[in-house]
C-alpha cells in the first residue's frame, strides 16, 4: 500500500464496564532508522497507557501492554509520460523556510514540529480550465500530477492545491460515497448550513427568529468531500496551542480553500477507548484528494503538501498522490434519501433508565446544596444508545438520508484509516471566525414541533416562558458572552433570547457577535468556548468532573468541536447529533440534557428519546419507549 500505514496493538473490544479515571500517559516519540535509507520508523510506548473497553463486544479482555507504530513507505515509481497543461490560474506565496528537528509520524503528522511558527516555503493554488464531467477533471489533474514530477517546486516545505471546476452540480456526498474502495485512507465530510433554507422552518413559515449570517459565504462550498491525507495532524495528547500552530503553518489566507477538516475529544483528560483510539485526542486532515460541490458546480481537487525536515519529499509526496489517483472511481452514486428497510436486532442504553435516575438524583443533590463547597449550577448527563441493524448501517447513506432533516445544522462525516466513522447532523455552531470577525450561539432547551402552525406556536412560548429553561440558557448564554468578552474589542448579543426552529425541534437561541483582537486569538477562542455549558454544564471544570464519575461510556468526539481551520476563516459545530458507525458491528448514538434546579429525571429521560430519535428517525424508526 503506497500510504503512510497505522498499526496498532489494539484491545478487544468487550462489554460496557464502568470508565477507569487514569490519565492516559504515552512516552516521548523517538525516530529510528529502519533497514531502508528511504524509511523511517516513529514509535510511541503505550505500555502504561490505560484505555477502557469498547461496548461492541462481549467478555473480552482488555489488551495489558500496547504500541502505535507508524511509517512512510516509498511508493512506487512511475514513468508514465505527461502532457502540458496550458491555461492555470494561480496564487502562490512564498515564505522563508527553516530547517526543522523533529520527527515523523502518519503521513507527515504536522504535530511534531518543534518550532511550528514559521509557515512552509510554498503555499499555492492552481486553478485549471472548467470541464464538464468528472471523468475530464480526473484526466486533466492526472497529466498535471504527472507533469510535475518533471518540474518540481525548489523549495524544501510546501502545498500546492490543483484544481478544476466541473460545469454541474453534483453533490459531494454521492461523489465520496463511489469512492468506497477506501476504507485504508481517512476520509471526511463536512456540510455548513444551507444558506437557502436559513429563513424557513420545517413547515414552511418564518421562524421566530429569522437566521442572518452577515458573513461572506458566496465563494464557499456547500459541502466538502475528501480522502487520503496532504497532511494528517493527530495526538494522544490534548490539544494544544503548539497543534494549532502546527496545522496553521501549512494555511494561508491567500489559498483560503486549503483547510484542515477534524475533530476535537469532548474531555482529552479522560481515557480513550479503543473505539475511540484511532481518533487520538484530536483529528485532523488536509484531504489529499477533495470534491467540492458548490451551487450550480463543483470542483475536484488534490493536495500536495511535503517538508523535507520531516523526511517527506515533494517526490515521494508526489508519487504517494499518483498511487491514490490511479484507484479514483469517476462513478457518482447517487444516495436514496428516504427510509431504507432496516431493523433493529438488538439495542441497549448506557445508562440504563434505572442508573440515570439516580445519576440525575445525585446531580440534582449537589445542585441544590449551592453552596461553596458544592458550586455546581448545571451539568449535561449524556447517554450511550447501542443498536445492531439488519443490514449493517452504511454511514454515509445514514448521513444522506439526515440531509433532509439537517436543512438548518451542520452534517459531518469523520473517519480515520480502518475505523469507524463518527457522523453527526448538529444544529449547534460553536463558532465561526471570518478574519476578525467572530460569531458564536448559544442553545438550550428542547421541545418537540407542534403538529398545526397554532400548536407549534403554542409549545414555542411554553419553551420561552418556561423558568427551568431560562435558568439554562441564560447559564449558556452568559459564560460564551464572558469568554468571548476575554479576547473581543466589542460583543453584541442578538435577540437575547429566541426560538430557534428545527424541522422536529425547537430550542432557545441567541446569536453572539464579536471583533477579536488579534486573528492569533483564534486558539484562545476555541479553547475556551469548548466545552459550552450547553454540552458540559456550569461551572466547567465541576461539570466535567462529575461527568467523569458518573458517566459510564467514552463522550469520544461526541460533544466536541467539529469541523475546520482556514487561513482567513474557520468554523466548528458541537459534536451532538451524532452517533460512532462501525460496518458489522452497529452504532453508538449519543444525546445528552442539561440538570439544573427543577429538572425531573424522567422527563430528562423523554428528551434523551426525542434527540435520539430526531438523530436516527430517517434510518431506523426507534421507539419511544424502545432503545
Amino acid at each position: 500500500m503506497n500510504y503512510a500505514l497505522l498499526f496498532f496493538t489494539k484491545s478487544i473490544w468487550s462489554s460496557m464496564e464502568p470508565r477507569s479515571k487514569a490519565v492516559d500517559k504515552i512516552e516521548g516519540v523517538r525516530l529510528q532508522p529502519t533497514t531502508s535509507s528511504s524509511q523511517y520508523l516513529t514509535t510511541a510506548s503505550c505500555a502504561d497507557r490505560k484505555r477502557h473497553d469498547s461496548p461492541w463486544e462481549r467478555e473480552s479482555e482488555m489488551a495489558a501492554t500496547g504500541h502505535c507504530v507508524a511509517h512512510f513507505m516509498e511508493p512506487a515509481d512511475s514513468s508514465t509520460k505527461c502532457n502540458n497543461i496550458l491555461g492555470a490560474t494561480k496564487h502562490t506565496v512564498y515564505t522563508p523556510t527553516q530547517r526543522y528537528n523533529h520527527f515523523c509520524s502518519l503521513s507527515m503528522n504536522g504535530c511534531q514540529a518543534r518550532d511550528p511558527r514559521s509557515p512552509v516555503g510554498m503555499t499555492e493554488t492552481r486553478t485549471f480550465p472548467s470541464v464538464s464531467t468528472p471523468a475530464m477533471a480526473m484526466e486533466r489533474l492526472s497529466s498535471v500530477i504527472t507533469e510535475l514530477g518533471s518540474h518540481p517546486p525548489v523549495y524544501r516545505s510546501g502545498i500546492l492545491r490543483l484544481e478544476v471546476p466541473i460545469e454541474q452540480q453534483i453533490e459531494a456526498i454521492d461523489w465520496l460515497r463511489g469512492q468506497q474502495q477506501f476504507q485504508h485512507l481517512p476520509r471526511c465530510f463536512f456540510s455548513g448550513r444551507s444558506r437557502r433554507q436559513r429563513r424557513i422552518n420545517g413547515y414552511g413559515y418564518p421562524s421566530l427568529f429569522d437566521y442572518d449570517d452577515t458573513s461572506d459565504h458566496d465563494s464557499s462550498p456547500l459541502s466538502v468531500a475528501g480522502f487520503g491525507s496532504a497532511v494528517f495532524f493527530r495526538h494522544f495528547s490534548p490539544f494544544s496551542l503548539h497543534d494549532w500552530r502546527s496545522i496553521k503553518r501549512f494555511l494561508s489566507k491567500k489559498c483560503s480553500m486549503i483547510r484542515a477538516y477534524g475533530a476535537i475529544r469532548f474531555d482529552a483528560l479522560a481515557n480513550i477507548s479503543s473505539e475511540w483510539e484511532a481518533f487520538g485526542s484530536f483529528f485532523f486532515m488536509i484531504p489529499q484528494v477533495e470534491f467540492n460541490e458548490f451551487e450550480g458546480s463543483s470542483m475536484l481537487v488534490t493536495t500536495i503538501a511535503w517538508d523535507e525536515s520531516l523526511s517527506w519529499t515533494f517526490g515521494k509526496a508526489l508519487h504517494a498522490l499518483q498511487a491514490t489517483m490511479t484507484q479514483v472511481s469517476c462513478n457518482i452514486v447517487k444516495l436514496r434519501k428516504e427510509v431504507p428497510n432496516t431493523s433493529i436486532l438488538s439495542s441497549n442504553n448506557v445508562p440504563s433508565k434505572k442508573v440515570w435516575d439516580f445519576g440525575v438524583n445525585r446531580a440534582l443533590q449537589m445542585i441544590n446544596k449551592n453552596n461553596s463547597n458544592s458550586p455546581l449550577i448545571k451539568v449535561v448527563l449524556a447517554r450511550s444508545s447501542i443498536i445492531r441493524t439488519s443490514p449493517d448501517i452504511d454511514p454515509l447513506t445514514w448521513l444522506a438520508t439526515l440531509q433532509v432533516e439537517g436543512e438548518n445544522a451542520y452534517q459531518f462525516c469523520l473517519q480515520p484509516p480502518d475505523a469507524p466513522s463518527f457522523i453527526g447532523n448538529t444544529p449547534e455552531q460553536l463558532f465561526h471566525r471570518n478574519k476578525f470577525d467572530i460569531y458564536s450561539e448559544a442553545m438550550a432547551g428542547t421541545r418537540a414541533r407542534g403538529d398545526s402552525k397554532a400548536l407549534d406556536l403554542q409549545i414555542a412560548l411554553d419553551l420561552l416562558s418556561s423558568s427551568k429553561d431560562d435558568k439554562e440558557f441564560s447559564i449558556v448564554r452568559e459564560c460564551i458572552r464572558r469568554k468571548l468578552e476575554s479576547v473581543c474589542t466589542t460583543i453584541l448579543v442578538e435577540p437575547e433570547k429566541t426560538i430557534r426552529k428545527l424541522p422536529r425541534v425547537q430550542h432557545l437561541y441567541a446569536r453572539l457577535r464579536g471583533r477579536l483582537r488579534s486573528q492569533d486569538d483564534e486558539f484562545d477562542i476555541l479553547s475556551s468556548l469548548h466545552p459550552t455549558p450547553a454540552v458540559c454544564g456550569f461551572p466547567t471544570e465541576e461539570a466535567r468532573l462529575l461527568i467523569a464519575e458518573t458517566e459510564m461510556f467514552d463522550r469520544g468526539m461526541y460533544a466536541g468541536p467539529v469541523g475546520w481551520f482556514g487561513g482567513g476563516e474557520s468554523e466548528f459545530a458541537v459534536g451532538i447529533r451524532s452517533a460512532l458507525v462501525q460496518k458489522g458491528v452497529g452504532a453508538l448514538i449519543y444525546a445528552g440534557t442539561g440538570i439544573v434546579e427543577g429538572s425531573n429525571s424522567s422527563q430528562e429521560w423523554d428528551e434523551l428519546e426525542l434527540k435520539t430519535s430526531q438523530t436516527m428517525l430517517y434510518p431506523i424508526q426507534i421507539p419511544l419507549n424502545g432503545i
